[in-house]
């Protein structure tokens, strides 16, 4: 207490935005006086997969007779279409965890463009998804 008779609270607290808006969060993670936030899925890795898909398609479907004919038409290089394409083999419930931006922060773009186990009880083990606030 200070001399003039007041108390000095010191609350820990965060302020993320959200939308435009600004948003204090609390240290148990939820905002006074609000529902709990859903989480936002990652915009890139949400547009990396559905471009991945996307050329897999292209290429089983017949458009295109090999990567290189494909990295030509869409205008990018051929090693990196390689490396997006492997994320049409991710794990279904890493693919659903990231839709609905629920997946670990460990699970990035470039930290999924790097190797990662092609069974998906592995890739699973390695990236678990983080259960819905």
């Amino acid at each position: 207490m200070t001399a003039a008779g007041s108390i000095t609270v010191r609350v820990p607290l965060t302020i993320r935005h959200r939308g435009g808006r600004k948003r204090v969060v609390t240290p148990d993670g939820s905002a006074p006086g609000a529902a709990p936030m859903r989480a936002r899925a990652d915009p890139a890795l949400v547009k990396a997969l559905a471009r991945a898909h996307r050329w897999k398609r292209l290429l089983e479907d017949g458009r295109y007779g090999s990567l290189s004919e494909l990295a030509t038409a869409e205008k990018i290089d051929r090693s990196y279409l390689g490396k997006m394409l492997r994320l049409t083999l991710l794990a279904p419930d890493i693919v659903e965890a990231v839709l609905d931006g629920r997946q670990p922060v460990e699970v990035s773009l470039p930290k999924l463009l790097e190797c990662f186990p092609l069974e998906w009880a592995r890739q699973s083990r390695a990236a678990p998804a983080q259960p819905q606030a």
